[in-house]
């Protein structure tokens, strides 16, 4: 199985090409705007002096994941960042003027701590050199300009002799991994084995040392996933983005080498994640107490955690793993995030965004100091969205994954294609020239039209949520393994099915306690909630009936349509308690995407609502 690469897609009028266009025209700007104003980019400008704002531990990795997105985004159309390009060719002047002898690049370091550096795990030293040589890759492969590579290629032998050859560094893991996952990009990118071999080594070592946990207020080493060697993993663990960091680089590494066991660990971890410690919307790493999974089946709703980097970091290991087989499981959770935890983190006009995604708010349960976009891991989630964060990975996280959204498409496997998602766009490649025709996810329609096609067979994944669908096409087919097969494929084609879409309601396992009794709305993969803004009642008062009629209201070209019902309200009474009573008022009550909430005012929301 190969991933096809977003550089062979283009996407049409639709939902995602608006989203696209949102990153593009909006978010990357504002992003860029914030950061300025914070002195990120100065960072890389190595031209702190007394009085100018310092220089923070891994600011520069702020820097280069938005330098990684300007990259995709320049890849796919060299009409687009005229002046994103120059200011990265300037900081890339700096990097490579400043860059000291050896090839140590750590802009914190080198101006604020020299005598330090390699010295505390914590501070994010490997972390901050994989997002660069991650951007210099995309950088390389965009304009085909070298010099920015060739700054990380000397930054890499750097900590190949600190680690590895000469030992010299005081610590032998990255309390914050994502090295891992570089250097095998690396190692593809330049042929080089020795990357690759590096990249093994951060991996192998990773929890057969006594490195303490690096993080005072957790007890143990779970936290930066120190607690075990790799391949003894069976569960996902500690600070959710690390993990999932760490279980992309595995899952790649293992790709490249054969490495059953390591393949096998992954494996486990992502049915672990799955099955027993993921939300609805895609979101993990349920508790703000380092920003962490917890144990099975605790996913709480009100102090849901669900980081947006998290959630981009699950997305990417399922898009690791489905360059590994054919699986549609992969494509069913990369479905889930994108249309739910994924667009829940970006504000409706694309400049302000979420850390946290909770899938419930009670004003009155919220503390007026949790307001602030520098959020307290004990309190609650912050409920309006922020243009900055004093740490902030996730925005220029979510302009580089919306920025190379077109990869999460298709996928080649010997003489087959495979479409693992569905949208308005073209697929053009050596092996086909496709148009894809629809309004998904407004409808499941789809039409699919093909010439100079070489593939033999197609493979169609039938969404995770579809009980139902019709197909026309040139040849016979069949089911398997949520997938629709269609073996003879001629040189010119065309497929159209319809994945038969309406709402619905999902119950979660009894063990996951926060949601007994309670019932999530949903139509086709997207997840729905309810907001007082749109619902003047007291939303814990309501209850739905499982069976009852759900309508579904148009709202324009590519919106998402709202969803309306009529549910029960329980009557306010005096006093705290009363015997149990029937009686309600029935009342309209209208759903809305739960990745717009929070865009009209400050008010209570709800994903999982009381049912009968």
């Amino acid at each position: 199985m190969k991933n096809i690469s977003f550089e062979n897609i283009k996407l049409g009028d639709g939902f995602w090409l608006d989203r696209y266009n949102l990153n593009k025209n909006s978010s990357i700007k504002s992003v860029y705007e914030r950061f300025e104003e914070t002195g990120r980019f100065d960072t890389l400008r190595f031209n702190y002096t007394e009085g100018k704002i310092k220089p923070g531990v891994a600011q520069d990795s702020d820097v280069a994941k938005w330098i990684e997105a300007v990259s995709y985004l320049y890849a796919s159309d060299h009409d687009c960042c005229a002046e994103e390009i120059k200011i990265i060719d300037e900081l890339v002047e700096s990097m490579e003027k400043n860059q000291m002898a050896d090839g140590y690049l750590n802009p914190y370091f080198m101006q604020l701590d020299p005598e330090n550096r390699f010295v505390r795990r914590p501070a994010h030293e490997l972390y901050s050199a994989g997002h660069l040589i991650e951007a210099a890759i995309a950088y390389h492969k965009a304009t085909g300009k070298d010099r920015f590579l060739n700054v990380m290629l000397r930054f890499a032998d750097c900590i190949e002799k600190a680690f590895i050859t000469e030992k010299t560094a005081k610590f032998q893991t990255p309390g914050h991994e994502e090295i891992e996952l570089a250097l095998v990009k690396l190692y593809d990118h330049t042929g080089n084995k020795k990357y690759l071999d590096m990249a093994m080594h951060f991996i192998d070592i990773r929890g057969t040392t006594d490195e303490p946990s690096i993080d005072a207020n957790v007890v143990n080493l779970k936290y930066d996933q120190h607690h075990m060697p790799v391949r003894e993993m069976t569960e996902a663990e500690g600070h959710a983005v690390r993990a999932a960091y760490l279980y992309i680089g595995m899952s790649e590494a293992a790709q490249r080498t054969g490495d059953v066991e390591l393949q096998n660990a992954c494996d486990r971890i992502f049915d672990n994640i799955t099955k027993k410690r993921m939300y609805i919307t895609g979101g993990i790493g349920s508790s703000g107490m380092g920003e962490a999974f917890t144990v099975t089946y605790d996913l709480p709703n009100l102090k849901a955690y669900t980081e947006s980097c998290a959630a981009i970091a699950l997305l990417l290991f399922c898009l690791s793993l489905q360059n590994k087989r054919l699986d549609a499981r992969y494509g069913a959770v990369i479905e889930r995030i994108m249309y739910n935890n994924l667009l829940s983190s970006t504000s409706a006009d694309g400049t302000a965004f979420f850390y946290e995604n909770p899938l419930e708010i009670h004003m009155h349960s919220l503390e007026k100091e949790t307001c602030m976009a520098d959020h307290k891991r004990s309190k609650l989630p912050i409920r309006t969205r922020q243009k900055i964060f004093q740490t902030s990975c996730c925005p220029p996280n979510i302009n580089r994954i919306f920025a190379r959204i077109g990869d999460v498409f298709f996928s080649e496997q010997n003489d087959a294609l495979v479409i693992n998602q569905y949208a308005a766009l073209t697929l053009n490649n050596d092996n086909i020239s496709l148009e894809q025709k629809t309004v998904y996810p407004l409808n499941g329609k789809v039409t699919i039209k093909a010439t100079n096609n070489k593939y033999k067979k197609v493979f169609l994944r039938i969404p995770e949520w579809c009980d139902d669908f019709e197909i026309t096409a040139p040849v016979s087919y069949r089911s398997e393994n949520g997938y629709i097969v269609l073996d003879g494929m001629t040189d010119e084609f065309e497929i159209t099915v319809d994945f038969k879409m309406s709402a619905y309601f999902v119950e979660a396992h009894p063990n996951v306690r926060y949601d007994c009794g309670r019932a999530a709305l949903c139509y086709g993969p997207v997840v729905y909630c309810i907001e007082r803004c749109f619902n003047d009642y007291e939303l814990n008062a309501l209850t739905v009936n499982s069976d009852c009629e759900i309508t579904v209201v148009d709202n324009g070209k590519n919106k998402l349509p709202d969803l309306t019902l009529t549910a029960g309200l329980k009557k306010e009474f005096d006093g705290l308690y009363r015997k149990k009573s029937s009686d309600e008022e029935q009342v309209p009550l209208v759903f809305k995407p739960y990745y717009t909430f929070a865009n009209n005012g400050e008010c209570d929301m709800m994903v999982w609502v009381n049912c009968r």
